[in-house]
């Protein structure tokens, strides 16, 4: 079985990120599932659900998952097409704290990059291509509370997973997109 190629997409706020990967998937000229992760839980992310579904082609199939990313991933990517994903950093925080976690049974980071692993080496093994969309967090102030210390840690954790699985990764700056994968250095060559 022929496998598809896997993009990882990374950048801060507003960089550009998931237009960038709607490109990459529209410009496949595949069938493409988009599977949001974004929950709307107050007006301000409800607006932005909404803009983002605007942005989107009718054309595409998509399947509003905040959870269960990598059950979803395998369903859909045996088939060919394009699976965009966006975004790896609100699944983080659905998993951190969804509402099972604040019964208290919260996700340890072990499960958590547990989860993240399954979804890069899914994204990897998959027949579809696959585009995840991510947010580079760990570049500004260091936070204040102990949860988000986690929450940036982890975020840095799944980047560091993706870019490693994925065929070609990619850093957005003010809409402009930097081949990681190209510019990388193994340190074991300096």
């Amino acid at each position: 079985m022929r496998r598809g190629k896997f993009y990882f997409i990374t950048g801060g706020a507003r960089s550009g990120k998931s237009s960038f990967a709607e490109k990459i998937a529209e410009n496949s000229g595949k069938r493409v599932t988009y599977i949001a992760t974004a929950e709307a839980l107050d007006e301000e992310m409800a607006a932005r659900i909404s803009e983002h579904r605007k942005r989107r082609p009718r054309s595409w199939s998509t399947i509003e998952e905040p959870y269960r990313v990598t059950s979803v991933l395998e369903e859909v990517g045996q088939n060919e097409g394009v699976v965009l994903i966006d975004c790896l950093t609100l699944l983080i925080s659905n998993l951190l704290f969804s509402p099972s976690a604040k019964e208290g049974s919260q996700p340890s980071e072990q499960d958590v990059l547990s989860e993240i692993n399954n979804l890069a080496r899914s994204a990897r093994a998959s027949r579809a291509d696959v585009v995840i969309v991510s947010n580079e967090v760990g570049l500004g102030v260091v936070p204040e509370y102990p949860q988000a210390r986690l929450y940036r840690d982890l975020a840095g954790w799944a980047n560091q997973i993706m870019a490693e699985e994925a065929d070609h990764a990619y850093f957005l700056i003010s809409g402009m997109a930097l081949d990681i994968k190209a510019l990388h250095i193994n340190p074991e060559d300096v």
